[in-house]
């Protein structure tokens, strides 16, 4: 059956109709759905683990069991993942074992630019490419395939704009393999160093194999068109756009085992054309292995290094190093501007997030704040602006441990790490861990909003409930804070001011590492429902500004007065708290 499908989706369907019995992923845009979908076949064990490097282990472990399994991330959770990835390397695979990784060129979601085909290269691992989503779905069931006839695992590289585009694919049925019987091998699971130096040359062997497959692999293919005067090497969403720009008389080798590299079928390639020209967003994989094989090609002297390619970017660059008239530009409008610029609009906290109010106290008080990764790290925005650092999941905990032994740091004595409840789960404990084993005066507030707010609201350990929503082994934190040696741990409300305020002074003033929970549920989950909406009064309404320093989007200044707008607010009062003239109050008409 035809259907139009995301790129994801498309993965995570030809992930079942290969025959997957086990999931385990940590939620990350833009990989998320992946999971989200295989979780709706009942046929699919499917789990969010506490982070990446749980999720490949619990992947890895259900392939030496003898099952098809799966487990997604995005290109930072792959840094997390990594410790196992390399090792899963040398020990091969049961059944096959396929690994999704999201990169996110343009950084729409995420800290960093990353390229995660550095990952394939240092680990020595194959990886594929899909360009559309029908490449999606046939590559992620290829994967498994050539996951068990290489003994090895495979990743699958996404992108944003593959993951979150929609074209056909032709669906089928499910196909499950026979089981494959654990057999005890010590020699090939067991990596202490005799082991896995024996392992080694077969990994370097392996790796030789792939190169020949990558030869004639149906995956790389040689497309050569009338215009010879310049070939393009191109991959996943850089191959659609070159196709779009050069039309259909260009010549493209399009690539899609992307590690390892062919070699012949790039020679051939650059052979048959005067102009060899590697189109491929971020970092130069492809060229520099272009050129370590002795060949002369352009690439990142044409084309950035950062941010992701548009069309428009493609067919400029190709204008302006146009070297012949015989290979003409399809027609693509680089000049297209809107008669009007659009407002900016940059992201906020919703109105009634919970975390408005804390971080309006962190802000009263002038602490130093080190953050994490989460909806929260919005915090960061004017008119809060709370937030003095952000590095990665769970660093604002482990960070604030080596801030607040700075000798000679005055800022270190009225600083505090802010952590969403499931990035604490993810890395924070550990970093906590840390503060009570080596003691050290540090206040750690956990933002508990019962969900995993920016990727979508997937559950996690503290919730309660799994994947599917079944009730669930539910982590108490404030048991486990004192479990591991936090004697001052405090629950505060975070839509009570004088609350956080108190709680804030008092941690921070303390001698001894403590916690501060600071908890009510995201505003937009589905069991929340929100109080009727507040107004101003006009009369009493001074002008002050007071209630704007929350930043919450629903409270704008019209004609002079601060107004209220009834479809946004969720009735949460933190704006009531600042109002020293009661001029906010009531429901709207």
């Amino acid at each position: 059956m035809k259907t139009l499908m995301l790129g994801n989706d498309a993965v995570a369907r030809g992930l079942y109709e290969a025959g997957v019995s086990v999931a385990s992923s940590y939620p990350g845009t833009p990989s998320t759905e992946i999971t989200e979908v295989l979780a709706t076949f009942g046929e699919v064990y499917s789990e969010w683990a506490p982070n990446e490097k749980v999720a490949l282990e619990v992947a890895l472990g259900a392939s030496i069991g003898g099952r098809r399994s799966f487990c997604g991330m995005k290109h930072v959770g792959l840094n997390v993942a990594a410790d196992p990835l390399f090792t899963a390397s040398y020990t091969g695979v049961g059944a096959g074992l396929v690994i999704a990784v999201a990169d996110d060129p343009g950084m729409h979601s995420s800290q960093n630019e990353q390229d995660s085909r550095h990952y394939a290269v240092a680990a020595k691992l194959p990886m594929l490419e899909p360009s559309d989503s029908a490449e999606c779905f046939e590559f992620a069931k290829y994967a498994f395939e050539l996951s068990e006839r290489f003994d090895t695992p495979v990743i699958l590289r996404m992108c944003t704009r593959v993951a979150h585009s929609q074209s056909v694919v032709e669906t089928g049925e499910r196909v499950l393999p026979p089981i494959i019987p654990y057999k005890k091998d010590i020699a090939k699971y067991v990596m202490m160093p005799g082991n896995a130096k024996r392992k080694h040359p077969l990994v370097e062997q392996r790796t030789r194999d792939l190169v020949e497959l990558a030869e004639t692999s149906p995956l790389n293919r040689a497309e050569l068109g009338e215009c010879r005067e310049i070939g393009v090497i191109a991959s996943g969403t850089a191959y659609q756009y070159v196709r779009e720009v050069l039309g259909e008389g260009a010549s493209v080798l399009k690539l899609g085992l992307v590690n390892p590299l062919p070699e012949k079928l790039i020679r051939d390639f650059a052979a048959a054309v005067d102009t060899l020209i590697v189109v491929e967003e971020l970092d130069p994989v492809i060229e520099t292995h272009v050129k370590s094989l002795g060949l002369e090609c352009r690439g990142k002297d044409m084309f950035p290094l950062c941010d992701e390619f548009t069309q428009n970017l493609i067919a400029k660059v190709f204008a302006e190093h146009s070297t012949s008239d015989n290979c003409q530009l399809s027609t693509v409008n680089s000049q297209l501007e809107l008669a009007e610029p659009i407002p900016a609009r940059p992201p906020v906290m919703c109105a009634g997030c919970p975390h408005r109010g804390m971080f309006y106290t962190l802000m009263k008080n002038k602490v130093t704040v080190l953050g994490d990764i989460g909806c929260y790290t919005l915090g960061a925005a004017a008119p809060l602006s709370s937030i003095d650092t952000t590095i990665c999941m769970g660093a604002s905990i482990s960070g604030l441990h080596g801030f607040t032994h700075a000798e000679g740091n005055e800022a270190a004595e009225n600083a505090v790490a802010v952590i969403g409840d499931s990035t604490f789960m993810h890395s924070g404990v550990t970093g906590l861990i840390n503060i009570a084993y080596n003691g050290g005066a540090a206040t750690v507030l956990i933002l508990d909003n019962s969900i995993t707010g920016m990727t979508g609201h997937q559950q996690n350990p503290t919730t309660g409930l799994n994947i599917k929503g079944d009730p669930a082994g539910k982590i108490d934190l404030e048991a486990l804070c004192r479990a591991i040696g936090i004697n001052r741990v405090r629950v505060v409300d975070p839509y009570n001011l004088a609350e956080c305020d108190e709680a804030v002074r008092e941690e921070i003033a303390a001698d001894e590492p403590s916690v501060i929970i600071s908890r009510r549920p995201c505003a937009l989950l589905k069991t929340v429902k929100a109080k009727p909406a507040l107004c101003v009064s006009a009369e009493k309404c001074k002008s002050c500004k007071s209630c704007m320093k929350i930043g919450c989007p629903a409270i704008s200044m019209k004609d002079g007065k601060a107004a209220i707008d009834g479809t946004l607010c969720v009735g949460c009062g933190v704006c009531t708290q600042l109002c020293k003239f009661d001029a906010i109050e009531g429901v709207q008409a």
